[in-house]
């Protein structure tokens, strides 16, 4: 044929199919940065102005002389499960406030909002979030959300 004696055999052109399919890069895991980015923070974004609301709102609403005070709340609970915070008065009504102090109950409600406000401008801001942090926004406002009775309830 054409080619020199002993030389190789010239290669045959490959279909331009797979040359394309052979130039773009195989789909990696780590392709979902930007929806991740996105969804975090706009999770962040709504819990702190759930937060924020709730800050705003909390002290007239369950606060010690709000219109439903969750202080009340949580002593009929206590009281209906023969006045033990157990696991059955946990279950009831899972929130935080169990464990803290009922004395100032319009600080301990602040103290609530404003921890959530922060985390959740921390997510929102710098774009950091795990499991912990998420975790942690979801147990705030969980917390807030079972002693806020028909102010939380959203049509119940």
């Amino acid at each position: 044929p054409d080619g020199a004696p002993g030389a190789a055999p010239a290669a045959s052109p490959e279909p331009p199919e797979a040359g394309l399919a052979a130039a773009a890069p195989p789909l990696s895991p780590g392709t979902f940065w930007l929806t991740r980015i996105v969804l975090l923070r706009s999770i962040a974004f709504l819990y702190f102005v759930a937060f924020l609301v709730a800050f705003q709102q909390n002290k007239q609403l369950i606060g010690e002389k709000g219109l439903l005070p969750c202080k009340l709340y949580l002593q009929e609970v206590k009281k209906y499960f023969k006045g033990k915070v157990g696991l059955d008065a946990l279950s009831y009504a899972p929130t935080l406030i169990w464990f803290l102090d009922w004395s100032a109950m319009d600080s301990t409600l602040d103290c609530l909002a404003l921890a959530g406000l922060a985390v959740a401008a921390f997510v929102l801001l710098t774009g950091c979030a795990n499991m912990v942090l998420m975790s942690l926004l979801w147990l705030l406002y969980l917390s807030l959300v079972n002693v806020g009775q028909i102010w939380y309830s959203f049509g119940k």
